[in-house]
């Protein structure tokens, strides 16, 4: 923290002043994210425990409920306690650490679901080859290629962050703490670093999204040559959880950067926020169990192991 910085802690406005919506918005957050702990905790313990998913697509599967875990938790807690306790500050180092993990995490995993398309592509397209080429030395390497990847996007819009001056307003309108929200208090030049935020998210966005499409383009170019019909839905069916996945991360973060306009711009954006930390966390595991049968399977293994030692 730089000696020049005058405010040393922030206000954040939250969601709405009205004390039943609070009430209603605290029961709905605190069970999405029991929910969301739940479901993904389940999702990894299968994942390390069966031995039908000990492959690559489960790996990167358990990783990215990890990073769910990991993500909903930078922001929902806080907020829980700032509904429960009416306690809405933060201390300058608290919010610029929430920003860095939100920011980590949410970058890591849009890599990670670049890196979870092109594991459906080589299971897809090249079948005879995929044990060679996702073999468990290539899996981790993707997969600190995608945290470091996630590290590079945040370092130089933060480190320009952390050198801002606040003077004037500590109250930040969101329930968290966001870049942009924190940008439009502060006193000191902000086009330069306004600049970059949105060039990093806009960067990491199109960058990934490219190369999902880039993908998923030769998946279904390679599906539609299979001469048999159940070969391509067994295929396809592969593949419909993932893509549900993605669209539901992308559609959310490319409505906020779109951004509607002003007022309703910042309303809008704040409740899409909330869904983005606490629905999507909590669904990803359930798509993944509902339409996968092996998920399904394991689950009931599980289940039946702890029945059995139970009664022991």
């Amino acid at each position: 923290m730089r000696n020049h910085t005058r405010i040393t802690l922030f206000i954040l406005r939250g969601l709405t002043d009205d004390p039943w919506i609070k009430v209603l918005i605290f029961i709905f957050l605190f069970f999405t994210y029991i929910f969301t702990i739940i479901g993904n905790l389940i999702i990894i313990t299968l994942t390390l425990m069966d031995v039908q998913l000990k492959t690559p697509m489960y790996f990167f599967l358990r990783n990215f409920s990890f990073l769910e875990v990991a993500f909903t938790t930078a922001y929902i807690p806080r907020y829980l306690y700032s509904l429960s306790a009416g306690d809405n500050a933060i201390t300058y180092n608290a919010c610029f650490a929430q920003i860095f993990f939100v920011i980590l995490l949410g970058a890591t995993e849009f890599f990670v679901l670049v890196i979870m398309s092109y594991d459906r592509y080589v299971a897809i397209c090249k079948p005879l080859h995929y044990t060679t080429i996702m073999n468990n030395k290539v899996c981790n390497q993707l997969l600190l290629g995608s945290w470091m990847a996630g590290l590079m996007i945040i370092l130089p819009p933060f480190s320009l962050g952390l050198q801002m001056e606040f003077c004037d307003s500590n109250v930040i309108d969101h329930f968290g703490c966001e870049a942009f929200p924190l940008i439009k208090i502060a006193c000191s030049d902000i086009k330069f670093i306004e600049k970059m935020v949105i060039l990093s998210a806009v960067l990491t966005l199109i960058v990934t999204s490219f190369l999902v499409v880039l993908s998923y383009a030769h998946i279904i170019r390679t599906v539609l040559r299979f001469p048999s019909a159940q070969q391509r839905k067994k295929a396809f069916s592969t593949c419909s959880s993932h893509i549900i996945v993605v669209s539901i991360t992308y559609g959310g973060c490319i409505f906020i950067y779109i951004k509607p306009s002003a007022k309703e711009g910042v309303a809008l954006n704040k409740v899409v926020s909330v869904l983005i930390t606490s629905v999507a966390p909590v669904m990803n595991p359930l798509i993944y169990a509902l339409r996968n049968k092996q998920v399904i399977q394991a689950f009931k293994n599980l289940a039946k192991k702890i029945h059995f030692l139970s009664k022991q």
